[in-house]
């Protein structure tokens, strides 16, 4: 693996992304929805990316954690430049390294709850047995572990999202990626959502990125990165006046 630095980056990144452009195809025409992004992603934060809905911000955080490719620039991930791992080396470091929590939260219909927060480990070869053990200590502080026999038709958008959010951390990820982690809930389940992400996400040697619209929770922030146009428009502790 390439673990050499791309110029620029500051010591304490989780990420390192320099140049990043992302064009996608529409019949005839190629349409630009990101130009050009350097930022770094920095280790001991709680880093939100706000914009409006056709900003890029899915497309940017989803380069960064490897998912989507980038048309041109790099992006480093604790050091390894993952757009240089084969497919097989990137799917083992997405699982070792990385937590998602998306807006769909894809849970797997023929398993109870407890079962999908513990995919991870049982990827990583955790026995059953232990890693539904795991799964539960986050399901609890969470406030469903009652609810962790059940399927996830059974359970409430706001359960379910919180079963995704219990596996995105059961590994103790080095990095956790969020898309929208509050949106299906209320205020009192958000700030318990926001807590447990920083108890567990945010490390000196681990990092959190959080996509959001939810002004709610603006305060928890460590940094927030504003988009527009695909665009970094602001970089600072909180939200500028105009937005």
């Amino acid at each position: 693996m390439d673990t050499t630095a791309i110029g620029g980056c500051a010591p304490e990144a989780a990420i390192c992304a320099r140049g990043i452009i992302r064009e996608f195809e529409a019949g005839q025409s190629t349409i630009r929805v990101l130009h050009g992004i350097d930022t770094d992603i920095r280790s001991g934060e709680m880093t939100y990316v706000v914009g409006e809905s056709g900003s890029g911000k899915t497309t940017l955080i989803s380069i960064m954690c490897g998912i989507l490719w980038p048309t041109e620039g790099e992006v480093k991930v604790f050091g390894t430049d993952i757009y240089k791992l084969s497919d097989t080396e990137l799917v083992n470091f997405r699982l070792n390294n990385i937590g998602f929590i998306f807006q769909q939260y894809n849970l797997i219909p023929s398993i109870d709850a407890a079962a999908n927060a513990a995919v991870p480990l049982i990827a990583q070869g955790v026995p059953l047995h232990e890693a539904r053990e795991r799964a539960m200590v986050l399901l609890d502080k969470l406030n469903i572990g009652d609810q962790a026999n059940k399927l996830p038709r059974q359970l409430s958008g706001g359960q379910q999202q919180r079963v995704a959010i219990a596996r995105a951390l059961v590994h103790e990820p080095r990095l956790v990626v969020c898309d929208e982690p509050t949106a299906a809930l209320d205020a009192r389940s958000g700030r318990r959502v926001m807590d447990l992400l920083r108890e567990v996400a945010v490390a000196p040697d681990r990092a959190c990125i959080i996509v959001t619209h939810d002004n709610r929770i603006f305060d928890l922030a460590d940094r927030i990165i504003v988009l527009e146009d695909g665009r970094i428009t602001h970089d600072g502790k909180e939200m500028p006046d105009d937005h």
